[in-house]
């Protein structure tokens, strides 16, 4: 038994010996997008900037939108009955509590019953457009957006080309680790940029489209609101 043990012991030191000459693998680090933005250094802010107004115009411009065209038709029903009913005043004060497009388009209509119908469609024909011009507000904007943040991402690509050529120039060092962080501003930049640019592209022809809509109900309602007035005995 003695003489087991004995052989044994040279054979458990090498094992021990070769678990220690394991290298241990460690895990990676996680790097959280708050991370990569910086990274990207200065020019990060004016992307930023033009990011979180894009994203305002959007919502604000989305939401402004939706409630021009909501509940058209129930307003353009009321308002036919109340003048079949002759009651004008009625008619107007419900224009006046509806803050829709039409409303006001059908107000300045109901305010020129008894002229020429040329005239009362040619008064609500210019409040209509008016107001298509309020719900196009702030699109341009979108549209700049779009064409400039392109151009920030590549300023940020120049800045770090700059930079990983005056680090060169300083440590005479051309290694993956001395020009790294020119690296990280030239593509977290341009990334950033485009990212940006085509949000801003998006939300401004999907706004255009339900401007579109939006504009094409107002002139079918306003349409109907005139053929209305052209029928007999009103």
């Amino acid at each position: 038994m003695l003489s087991i043990l004995l052989q044994a012991a040279p054979i458990v030191d090498t094992l021990s010996s070769a678990v220690n000459t394991i290298p241990i693998v460690s895990k990676p680090s996680v790097v959280s997008l708050w991370d990569i933005i910086q990274k990207g250094g200065i020019i990060m802010i004016p992307i930023g900037i033009l990011f979180a107004v894009a994203i305002y115009i959007f919502i604000e411009r989305y939401i402004t939108i939706h409630n021009a065209s909501s509940n058209e038709g129930n307003f353009m029903n009321d308002i036919q009955e109340m003048i079949e009913s002759e009651k004008i005043d009625k008619a107007l004060l419900l224009c006046k509590k509806n803050d829709l497009p039409i409303a006001r388009m059908v107000e300045k209509g109901i305010k020129r019953i008894g002229r020429p119908i040329k005239e009362i469609e040619e008064s609500i024909e210019i409040v209509g457009k008016f107001e298509v011009y309020e719900l196009e507000k702030g699109l341009p904007i979108l549209a700049v957006i779009a064409g400039i943040a392109p151009m920030f991402g590549f300023l940020g690509t120049i800045l770090g080309v700059i930079k990983i050529f005056f680090d060169i120039s300083q440590t005479s060092d051309v290694s993956i680790g001395a020009v790294s962080a020119g690296l990280y501003v030239k593509m977290v930049s341009s990334a950033s940029g485009l990212i940006v640019g085509i949000l801003a592209y998006v939300f401004y022809n999907w706004l255009n489209i339900k401007v579109g809509k939006a504009v094409n109900r107002m002139e079918r309602n306003a349409m109907n609101f005139i053929d209305f007035l052209q029928e007999p005995n009103k």
